[in-house]
């Protein structure tokens, strides 16, 4: 499944006023724990039934962690991104927050069940860890880096960075902040095109004021393993 190229004219003049009522609107924030919760490793995210998602926290403990939620193509699933990251997650010292979509991808328009589900899976992860909040990111591949695009610039008072890996779209007309941006794509990409993202996404973010890396990669629909650590370098830097 792939989803149209959406962008919005408001987002790209920059000019519409941010409400906190709109639909994409997360309201968790990074708080000092309620009490010390030592578990580390993958985790269940314990908060979905049948579709949840992972969490993991590296071995090593920390004062505070960096955390970044981590959002799954169409048709995927928290566990298998999660497990694409989770040697990059050790070796740096962050934590994944990888949900799964309540349906078989995520609700482009936000107005769906996904960000109170996301909502609630930052909730208590926050209630359980001290997080640095320096270095909170939202990050994804295919339809979740359109996903992650979307998310983190109508949350950019949460989302310190934004990371978005062969995205497709951006679904909002309004912002809030100017976290900075790290797009990949890959130039054989065969599933969305790469030519959206180098002439229509990357340049309008741009224009709007958004501070942006962006790297292609000759290959397909995918996230090289250098370049997912080029973004995890970035993000944490």
């Amino acid at each position: 499944m792939r989803f149209a190229l959406v962008i919005s004219a408001a987002l790209l003049a920059g000019c519409v006023a941010f409400e906190d009522k709109r639909p994409g609107r997360l309201t968790a924030r990074p708080h000092a724990p309620a009490s010390a919760i030592t578990l580390r490793g993958e985790l269940p995210l314990g908060a979905g039934g049948e579709r949840d998602g992972r969490i993991f926290v590296p071995t090593r403990g920390r004062a505070s962690y960096p955390l970044m939620l981590l959002l799954h193509g169409a048709t995927g699933s928290g566990e298998r991104i999660e497990r694409r990251l989770q040697g990059l997650a050790e070796e740096l010292g962050f934590i994944i927050v990888a949900p799964d979509s309540r349906g078989m991808t995520w609700d482009h328009d936000t107005r769906g069940t996904d960000v109170a589900f996301i909502d609630r899976a930052l909730q208590d992860v926050f209630a359980r860890y001290p997080i640095d909040t320096s270095h909170v990111a939202i990050a994804g591949f295919s339809d979740g880096a359109s996903y992650a695009l979307t998310l983190g610039i109508i949350n950019g008072d949460l989302f310190t960075h934004v990371i978005a890996f062969s995205p497709g779209y951006i679904a909002t007309e309004y912002f809030h902040g100017k976290p900075p941006i790290f797009i990949s794509h890959g130039t054989e990409d065969e599933i969305l095109a790469v030519e959206r993202t180098a002439t229509v996404l990357v340049p309008g973010l741009r224009r709007n004021g958004y501070r942006v890396e962006y790297r292609e990669f000759e290959g397909p629909h995918t996230i090289p393993p250098e370049v997912a650590r080029q973004a995890m370098e970035w993000w944490l830097r």
